[in-house]
């Protein structure tokens, strides 16, 4: 790929501070690659790793020859895997609230009384049970 296809760094930084998060929390770190490359992946440390502190969430990419594509991807994968853990956490919020006003509201009347005609048929049947004289 050429420098033109990959998105500006200012842009990491811009969904970094969308999300609440600081560049200053994600720890980067460099190794030998495995695979195909040949002699470049075993002399060079090309494969990325990068890791959010915080939140512990780590991306580690190999898959270009070029350590600074491979920066590129692991940021881009660092920050989908944030957005959407994000997302997920949101999404859960969304649906415990959802649940207790499920849980809180009315019964409709039909269904009350089902639950009180059945109770009563209980009630009767249990009668039933007492002492034969």
């Amino acid at each position: 790929m050429n420098a033109s296809s990959q998105p500006p760094a200012t842009d990491f930084a811009a969904r970094l501070a969308r999300l609440g998060l600081r560049a200053e929390d994600i720890e980067e770190s460099f190794a030998r690659s495995s695979g195909p490359g040949g002699q470049h992946v075993n002399k060079v440390s090309t494969a990325v790793t990068l890791r959010h502190g915080p939140s512990g969430v780590a991306v580690t990419v190999q898959d270009s020859r070029s350590q600074s594509m491979n920066r590129q991807l692991a940021r881009e994968r660092l920050l989908a895997t944030l957005e959407e853990t994000r997302r997920a956490e949101k999404a859960a919020q969304q649906a415990a609230r959802e649940k207790i006003r499920r849980q809180n509201r009315p019964r409709p009347r039909g269904v009350k009384r089902r639950m009180v005609d059945s109770k009563k048929k209980r009630g009767a049947v249990k009668k039933l049970r007492g002492r034969v004289e």
